[in-house]
């Protein structure tokens, strides 16, 4: 495996959260691995992850902060090794847009449980518990899938 795609609704929180876990992952372990993230939406091309986010990857010591939204193409199918989703719905559309064999990022580690929306949680109580879920299970398909 040289590529993952991380995939949510609109590219702003938990997808690019699992893009920048897994390269400093990667980083800090030498491992040669392609990790970028995109959205099966539209709404939210070229803008920043949401502020929560770069702010919960900065405590953990992670800079998204110059990522952009892209939504995800047909030609991404092609390009990347594995395409994960991160909830239900996401691995639903990614599907319906045509991807054969879409993983959900709640396979590794939280029981197929789905990332949830920070944005369903009060506060910033979403975005902490979001980011160590993701952290838990970005690191595991690691190990399992890139380290072979």
């Amino acid at each position: 495996m040289k590529s993952i795609l991380f995939v949510c609704l609109g590219n702003i929180c938990r997808s690019p959260l699992a893009e920048g876990i897994a390269n400093e992952y990667c980083n800090q372990n030498n491992i040669d691995l392609v990790c970028e993230s995109a959205g099966t939406g539209s709404w939210h091309i070229g803008e920043p992850p949401c502020e929560n986010s770069i702010k919960v990857a900065k405590d953990n010591g992670i800079d998204i902060s110059s990522q952009r939204a892209r939504q995800v193409t047909l030609e991404d199918f092609e390009k990347y090794d594995i395409i994960v989703g991160l909830d239900d719905s996401n691995i639903k559309n990614l599907k319906k847009l045509g991807c054969k064999n879409p993983l959900k990022l709640g396979d590794f580690g939280f029981d197929g449980e789905d990332v949830p929306d920070p944005y369903f949680f009060d506060g910033f109580e979403g975005f902490d518990k979001v980011y160590n879920m993701i952290e838990v299970c970005v690191k595991t398909l690691i190990r399992q899938k890139a380290i072979q």
